[in-house]
């Protein structure tokens, strides 16, 4: 934080003032306190939830015909997915869906639902949840 406003960077400096918000948010909610701390997950939690605003945003402000502001939702995006866990590729995805689908013996839709939640739970921070069940979906058509 200190760095980004040496820097002379607001674009930086107000996404880490909201992550840090967020974080403190969520410490509250968990009933930890406004100094509480934290797990791993939580934070992972906490900056996926960061990315996928982002994300809405950007899609909404072009679809609305508002470039400029889709524009820095997409600099913020980017510090945000500085902060997270870099991710898998499709191909890595697909290798880990058919190993988990052998692993579980799920060879058609109807245990689909299942997979995904394995997955999910395997991959979690390191996968898009649509990525994931894009993938899951191709499986078994």
């Amino acid at each position: 934080m200190i760095a980004a406003m040496k820097a002379k960077e607001p674009t930086k400096v107000t996404v880490l003032r909201g992550i840090m918000s967020a974080l403190m948010n969520e410490a509250v909610a968990k009933g930890k306190g406004p100094d509480g701390i934290l797990s791993d997950d939580e934070i992972l939690t906490v900056l996926t939830r960061a990315a996928k605003q982002r994300k809405d945003s950007i899609e909404q402000f072009e679809k609305g015909g508002r470039p400029e502001l889709a524009t820095g939702e997409k600099e913020e995006l980017s510090i945000i997915e500085t902060m997270l866990p870099t991710q898998m590729s499709q191909e890595e995805i697909v290798a880990k869906a058919k190993a988990k689908a052998a692993e579980l013996g799920v060879t058609d839709k109807t245990k689909a639902n299942q997979l995904m939640g394995m997955l999910m739970k395997d991959l979690k921070g390191r996968a898009d949840g649509n990525a994931v069940k894009a993938v899951v979906d191709n499986l078994f058509n």
